[in-house]
């Protein structure tokens, strides 16, 4: 299976694609209405307009530095999870694309990295649990999330992920625990993007940890790999298509959908090269 994810409705009914992710909110909080012939993608706590509109929503570290897009390992700002008004938001974006088409993708699901966050309300949040350990406190916020946000989402539930399957390491980055989430969602996808698809060996080991930890789960969980489109070269990118669908369920490419109509056009004229009928 193959797929798209674009911030063009007009790509959303080409004939080439299986499935096609429409980004009704992106990491920097540009909001779009949601559609009733894709499936909307938002981008939950990933969003430089909201952060930068109020700063005391920006998850802190410690050390109080703050997570926001121009420090080194942050590509946009985030808002913290923790926080009751703009998660209830979240919820309702949430059950408005659901209204319009049954699956709904969420993105950038989290907290930004395992330093964050020590906000007054985080300390207060985890003072007031039931838990000992801060890394299991935040596991339940973002648990908690991901299962309301499904219960409001009456056809399938997309998680997209860090691409770090090592057992443990997501958990501790951002707080998401796939053996607690895996009921609640029916796909995780997992970014891997490059530029240009030089050398694919990486997109193999990924691919292949993702593929384990997805079927060691104890629910029926799809895995989907989204490749990076922009401005790569079609037979770079065709390569790299060929690794991540040995081991994905279905591989979806970002943000150049002309790129991957002509990777699929291509490798479609290739199966049939060689057919004879007599």
């Amino acid at each position: 299976m193959y797929g798209i994810v674009t911030r063009n409705a007009e790509e959303l009914d080409w004939p080439e694609f299986d499935r096609a992710f429409y980004e009704v909110k992106d990491a920097a909080g540009q909001p779009r209405e949601p559609v009733p012939n894709g499936v909307n993608t938002l981008s939950c706590f990933g969003d430089t307009s909201a952060a930068a509109g109020d700063p005391s929503l920006v998850p802190v570290s410690e050390s109080g530095e703050r997570a926001t897009r121009d420090r080194p390992h942050f590509d946009w700002s985030y808002v913290c999870p923790s926080r009751d008004a703009y998660r209830e938001g979240l919820l309702e974006t949430i059950a408005d694309c659901a209204d319009r088409a049954p699956d709904v993708r969420l993105d950038d699901v989290g907290f930004p990295r395992a330093e964050y966050c020590h906000c007054e309300v985080c300390d207060a949040d985890f003072a007031a649990s039931d838990h000992d350990d801060r890394a299991d406190w935040r596991a339940s916020v973002i648990t908690d999330f991901i299962q309301d946000a499904a219960d409001r989402v009456p056809g399938r539930t997309y998680l997209a992920v860090h691409p770090d399957p090592y057992p443990g390491h997501l958990r501790a980055r951002s707080g998401i625990d796939l053996d607690a989430v895996s009921g609640h969602v029916a796909e995780v996808v997992v970014p891997l993007y490059d530029t240009a698809y030089g050398t694919t060996y990486w997109i193999e080991a990924l691919a292949t940890g993702f593929r384990d930890r997805i079927d060691a789960l104890e629910s029926d969980v799809d895995l989907g790999i989204e490749l990076y489109a922009a401005n790569v070269e079609v037979e770079a990118l065709s390569r790299a298509t060929d690794v991540a669908g040995a081991y994905a369920d279905a591989v979806y490419f970002g943000y150049e959908s002309g790129t991957a109509r002509a990777v699929l056009r291509r490798r479609r004229a290739e199966e049939r090269e060689g057919e004879s009928f007599g």
